[in-house]
């Protein structure tokens, strides 16, 4: 498949070993690119990326790589795009920088400057694809973790790998020892916003629109077949016909990667009868935080936002989990092993109700507790890391992390607002 890797404007990039160099505002900068392979990995790089801001020593730029998901990506470039701060591959390729921030591993060892690699899920659930073009036959290991992943020609990619806990050192050792000297466990940025968002919650449902006695459930999916993606055939009508509707908002979450193979009008095509009775189908560039965070239950699958969910107050089912697809060391399989299943043979009313009841005796915080061992602290630790491969002090003020923004409206007078 040919991906398109053009989709931003060539642009004129000034080179301080070129005369162009006299156009400049602010010279000696040092550069930090940004590679944005998808649109999730995109996001989660927004994450830390409020920790670069304000600093006139720091020039950042951002470039979309080669990815099977790239399409969407350029949703997750701050700013306009095409813009001055944004490149071509071609010219990342040719261009040094003094940090590369990624979230992902295609192609990133053709870029000159020291590799931040950080995470772009929780838990480091999911493992390898069992049929991987670049590694065939290759041991199936944890997706992120592996050798085919931070290693490239027998050496060590990265100059920095970020870890969100400390499990995650044990499972490296396991499946990539050699890259175990450039770990650092830092937290996790988007585990750190949910829980300092949480108080926010009865405005996020007020921006939602769900009103005032009314309950939201959502449905959330990962890609690929195992996803919950598989069975919104047989489960969303179920939500239409057994839950009133004037008591409660249905929301359907679902990941970038589909809406980017498959297509913004395909999927909207595929759900569009369920929209039109009053199931909202959030757009791929809301931020999903918010709906978890406003959700009295979240179904969901093995994907990253079931794993979050447990940060919340909602109620968790599971809509469907694989487990030969899954690292069983993982918090998502200790999850799976502790949330209840959806059943077709219950009312879903009496499901949710009991998936409402046994919450508080769920061991969903010390699942939770596995997300991040630096709880609070991802701000601080990444940054420290980020300035310390720029060889650069931090600026003389506390890192902060943005709180969870508020949702557009989904619902309003009882319709759903969301555009096809």
């Amino acid at each position: 498949m040919q991906h398109n890797t053009e989709s931003t404007t060539r642009i004129t990039t000034p080179d301080l070993a070129d005369d162009r160099a006299q156009w400049l505002t602010l010279p000696g900068c040092k550069r930090v690119l940004v590679v944005v392979h998808t649109e999730v990995y995109g996001r989660r790089l927004g994450d830390v990326l409020p920790l670069l801001t304000a600093d006139l020593r720091l020039q950042v730029y951002f470039t979309i790589a080669p990815h099977a998901f790239n399409a969407g990506a350029a949703r997750a470039v701050p700013g306009p795009t095409p813009d001055g701060n944004v490149l071509t591959w071609e010219q990342a390729l040719g261009m040094r920088f003094d940090l590369v921030l990624a979230a992902g591993s295609q192609g990133v060892h053709r870029l000159r400057g020291p590799l931040l690699r950080l995470p772009h899920g929780a838990g480091h659930m999911k493992l390898s694809r069992p049929a991987d073009g670049r590694d065939p036959g290759a041991v199936r290991t944890v997706g992120g973790l592996g050798r085919r992943y931070l290693v490239r020609d027998g050496r060590v990619v990265p100059r920095a790998l970020a870890l969100a806990h400390r499990d995650d050192l044990a499972r490296l050792r396991r499946y990539c020892p050699e890259a175990l000297p450039i770990a650092e466990v830092v937290g996790d940025a988007t585990h750190d916003r949910i829980v300092a968002s949480l108080p926010l919650r009865r405005r996020y449902r007020a921006a939602l629109g769900v009103r005032h006695g009314q309950k939201l459930v959502v449905v959330s999916c990962t890609w690929g077949t195992g996803s919950a993606f598989n069975r919104l055939d047989t489960l969303l009508p179920r939500l239409l016909t057994e839950l009133p509707r004037d008591e409660y908002r249905i929301a359907v979450l679902i990941h970038p990667n589909v809406w980017s193979w498959h297509g913004i009008w395909q999927v909207r095509s595929w759900l569009a009868a369920a929209e039109q009775r009053g199931i909202a189908v959030v757009p791929p560039d809301t931020d999903w935080r918010s709906l978890i965070i406003a959700a009295d239950w979240v179904l969901g699958d093995h994907g990253s936002v079931t794993l979050y969910s447990t940060l919340t107050q909602a109620a968790l089912l599971l809509a469907r989990f694989p487990a030969d697809d899954v690292d069983p060391t993982s918090p998502g399989a200790e999850l799976a092993a502790l949330a209840p299943a959806l059943t077709p043979s219950h009312p879903l009313p009496e499901q949710l109700a009991y998936a409402r009841d046994i919450r508080p005796a769920m061991l969903y915080d010390q699942i939770a507790r596995r997300i991040s061992s630096e709880p609070g602290r991802a701000g601080c630790n990444t940054r420290r890391l980020m300035y310390r491969l720029l060889g650069l002090g931090e600026p003389a003020c506390d890192p902060s992390l943005p709180l969870v923004p508020l949702p557009a409206a989904l619902w309003e007078t009882g319709r759903n607002r969301v555009a096809a």
